[in-house]
């Protein structure tokens, strides 16, 4: 706050500065946007593939870790890692296998790496299955963590990489009324902007909470292809025929979608359901049979909590005499395919659309005054001229008698510069 004389008024000058907020993160496409988190941007290493893919504005795919750590056994699951990995590349786009490893956030594993984290998935070094709620107590004790579908949307978030790759969605479990089993995965989903590609939900899972769930959250879901049911991660339909809430025709569309709704400022994730191919798809109701089996010895032997899931799929493998492992396999690397060719369309459209590169326009609106739009600093200077020589301290009840008395006495002009 300024005082000059200037002739026979006083100025009154304030400036006002305005907090830097800077550009709002979502208007720029994460896939071309740097990391700037403060808690996490020295916790972050990225493979050199990835970084030679931000600098290029190549498309990126996520992929989750505890498909390795927990979710296949060895050397199934180095081979299966490996190959979807190969899958996304054949298709144009850069893979990004999301781990983390003696307390650092990984995005984009190497094949040492992997392989060491799939020939430790029943020893003692085994990582530690790794949801959003997991990062921090990980990364602080300096341990290995295999992410979940969670996890890793996370960091492909935190990473700027908005589609991934998985097998299927965590959801609500079966008996989630006794034991409110839910999987984090969808709490993740209902606030953050990436899209995940995948077989539907698991099927050891209830499908018609679990979708019911994502509706509460905002979650769009939709099934990719012609077919009117829903897949159940094994089958190419659920055992009661559950129809898919919505459907796209193909990857385009999908791309599509993932565009509208970043341009919209929505903050959920979207899932794109990709059915199983027909050749590998088994019975519904006989994986149905196999599971109920599997969860009957979960109950008797008290497992509880992230084993859970683990458990199931390990035991529906061994009921299903490695059918379902087979089946597995093939649906992951079905989803790389879909979600390779859905990052390479989005960033077609990304770069065709400049709302979503991060450059602000104003239309043009010949002949009328168009308001400002203020990002970044602002800084607002107002000048009060005070025309009376003597500006004094006084009460609410003398200025109103002043005021009645002299409306002249205290005139004050407000000019914006």
């Amino acid at each position: 706050m300024q005082f000059c004389k200037k002739k026979k008024a006083i100025v009154l000058k304030m400036t006002c500065t305005i907090m830097k907020i800077g550009v709002h993160n979502r208007l720029i496409h994460p896939q071309y946007r740097t990391i700037t988190h403060r808690l996490f941007n020295n916790k972050f290493i990225f493979g050199n593939e990835v970084i030679s893919a931000k600098q290029n504005n190549k498309p990126i795919v996520a992929l989750e870790s505890t498909i390795i750590t927990h979710g296949m056994p060895y050397p199934d699951n180095f081979e299966t890692a490996i190959k979807v990995e190969e899958i996304v590349r054949q298709r144009g786009a850069v893979p990004a296998t999301i781990g983390i490893i003696d307390g650092n956030i990984h995005v984009g594993l190497n094949e040492n790496q992997i392989n060491n984290l799939a020939i430790e998935v029943n020893g003692p070094k085994r990582a530690i299955k790794c949801s959003q709620r997991d990062i921090c107590s990980i990364i602080a004790a300096g341990a290995n963590g295999g992410t979940t579908v969670g996890g890793t949307v996370t960091i492909a978030h935190l990473a700027g990489i908005p589609v991934m790759a998985t097998g299927g969605i965590g959801g609500v479990h079966r008996d989630a009324q006794d034991t409110f089993d839910i999987s984090s995965d969808l709490i993740v989903l209902g606030r953050t902007p990436v899209a995940v590609v995948c077989a539907g939900i698991k099927a050891i899972l209830d499908i018609p909470k679990t979708l019911e769930f994502l509706e509460t959250l905002g979650v769009p879901v939709m099934t990719v292809g012609d077919a009117e049911a829903f897949p159940a991660f094994y089958s190419s339909t659920t055992v009661d025929n559950i129809k898919s809430p919505a459907k796209v025709s193909g990857v385009i569309d999908a791309a599509k979608c993932i565009n509208i709704q970043r341009n919209l400022g929505i903050n959920s994730g979207l899932i794109f359901a990709v059915p199983i191919p027909q050749s590998h798809s088994i019975d519904p109701s006989i994986i149905d049979k196999f599971i109920q089996i599997a969860l009957d010895e979960l109950k008797n032997r008290g497992i509880q909590g992230k084993n859970v899931t683990p458990y199931l799929l390990k035991r529906v493998t061994e009921l299903t005499e490695g059918k379902s492992l087979t089946s597995n396999k093939v649906l992951i690397e079905n989803n790389a395919r879909v979600a390779a060719d859905i990052a390479v369309e989005l960033s077609k459209v990304s770069m065709n659309n400049s709302g979503d590169s991060g450059n602000v326009k104003l239309r043009e609106n010949s002949g009328k005054k168009l308001n400002v739009a203020v990002i970044g600093g602002a800084v607002e200077d107002t000048v009060i001229h005070i025309e009376d020589p003597v500006v004094k301290r006084t009460t609410a009840a003398e200025r109103q008698n002043v005021a009645a008395a002299s409306p002249s006495y205290y005139r004050v002009s407000l000019v914006r510069p």
